[in-house]
């Protein structure tokens, strides 16, 4: 499918526009990168603990940062998450202190600190009752075997013990999948769970009350962890560029690999800066998106520089830059349609795919815009720099030779 037939676009005529745009962009991230004093990275990178809490009405971020303040919770991040439906919140407490000092115990009672805030808050429970909300299907099985709700004492602690565990992980299971995603309102709710008798309920009314929010999922990184995770970030992206380049440089020639790389190198640098700019998180899923983002620009270029190598060997005589032109309006219906379908099918996941996936889809959005421009715009003009450079004008005529030679020594 041809969008366009023999288009005559002057792409190389344009490259100080494209070059410019370019630095404004890397400028513009750059200076929003030592404005924020860095980057602002996820939980898995800087340490901390995340907790993400589900209430059961639209909660207050003011009230729970007051809470925080005064239970001595510093420095806490509060953000809203999912559908306003949803009424969900993620904490983030970054490490206090000496880092090198914090161990798994000190993480953790950050998230302590977040759930008692939390339940002085919203209110605490009757005295002597467990938050069945936030309980754990070991403490409900514990409360379910001293209390016998079933009456298996007489079939032994074994069997009792057994039976019970598997009641309360059936319930916990309940209470934290669809329709309540964690959180019940009534003890009533529970007794479509299989096994879970008129006897269970009353006993659970009796030892535990429900509280209007609870604890969804949590997260602890270490120090060490996050700064591990950091450099091997770093060291995956620097390998995946090298790899390409020693890939591309066997394929083709040095030049190519050098001008995919800056490129891509490009792409890297302004997809990070739009998260600066927009004040985003570098998570391990953004990491994903750009190692996804390297592979998707250097196919595109690749591309391209296939295309400029066939020219070179089908034509013997003529100007390079004429031919560089030439070859990226000889692939433009192919780059649109591809990148085209690629970008509907980020954006689709960008506005629909929910908070747990936002950040990947949104390196990505931008990813296959600027890999597609840097394909045309950065890597082809670096291509014909060097070639000028290096008084290489009758590069075309060399190349067709050398491809004449091979040709001829394949065919014996």
């Amino acid at each position: 499918m041809e969008l366009f037939h023999e288009p005559k676009i002057d792409w190389m005529g344009m490259k100080w526009y494209f070059i410019s745009l370019s630095l404004a962009l890397i400028v513009a991230g750059i200076a929003s990168m030592v404005a924020h004093h860095g980057l602002t990275y996820g939980i898995e990178f800087r340490s901390g603990t995340q907790v993400t809490v589900k209430f059961s009405k639209s909660p207050s971020v003011g009230a729970i940062r007051r809470a925080l303040t005064a239970a001595g919770v510093r420095g806490a991040s509060i953000q809203s998450i999912g559908a306003s439906s949803q009424h969900q919140v993620v904490i983030e407490l970054p490490l206090i202190g000496n880092a090198n000092a914090q161990n798994g115990r000190a993480l953790d009672t950050g998230k302590m600190d977040i759930v008692k805030a939390l339940t002085t808050l919203y209110g605490v429970g009757p005295a002597g009752k467990i938050d069945f909300n936030n309980a754990g299907a070991h403490t409900v099985a514990d409360h379910l075997l001293v209390a016998d709700p079933l009456g298996l004492a007489g079939k032994g602690m074994e069997a009792a013990t057994k039976t019970y565990a598997g009641l309360a992980q059936a319930m916990v299971s309940s209470r934290n999948n669809p329709p309540h995603d964690g959180l019940i309102s009534n003890f009533g709710e529970l007794s479509s769970v299989p096994g879970v008798t008129p006897a269970v309920i009353n006993s659970l009314e009796k030892d535990f009350y429900l509280s209007s929010f609870a604890i969804r999922n949590t997260e602890i990184v270490g120090p060490k962890v996050g700064s591990d995770l950091r450099r091997q970030a770093l060291y995956v992206t620097l390998a995946g560029l090298g790899a390409m380049l020693l890939y591309i440089w066997f394929r083709f020639e040095l030049i190519y690999g050098v001008a995919a790389v800056i490129a891509t190198f490009h792409d890297v640098i302004i997809t990070i800066g739009f998260f600066s700019l927009l004040n985003k998180e570098i998570s391990l899923t953004v990491i994903a998106a750009l190692l996804t983002l390297v592979g998707y620009s250097m196919n595109d270029t690749i591309v391209v520089f296939d295309r400029i190598r066939e020219n070179v060997r089908l034509t013997k005589r003529a100007n390079f830059v004429e031919l560089v032109n030439r070859s990226i309006n000889q692939t433009l219906s192919r780059t649109i349609l591809t990148s085209g379908l690629t970008f509907l099918a980020v954006l689709s996941l960008f506005l629909f795919g929910g908070e747990v996936i936002h950040g990947f889809a949104f390196a990505l959005v931008v990813g296959v815009i600027i890999g597609t421009y840097s394909s045309i715009a950065i890597a082809s003009p670096v291509l014909v720099y060097w070639q000028q450079r290096t008084g290489r004008g009758g590069v075309v005529k060399e190349k067709a030779r050398v491809y004449e030679r091979e040709a001829a020594v394949s065919r014996r």
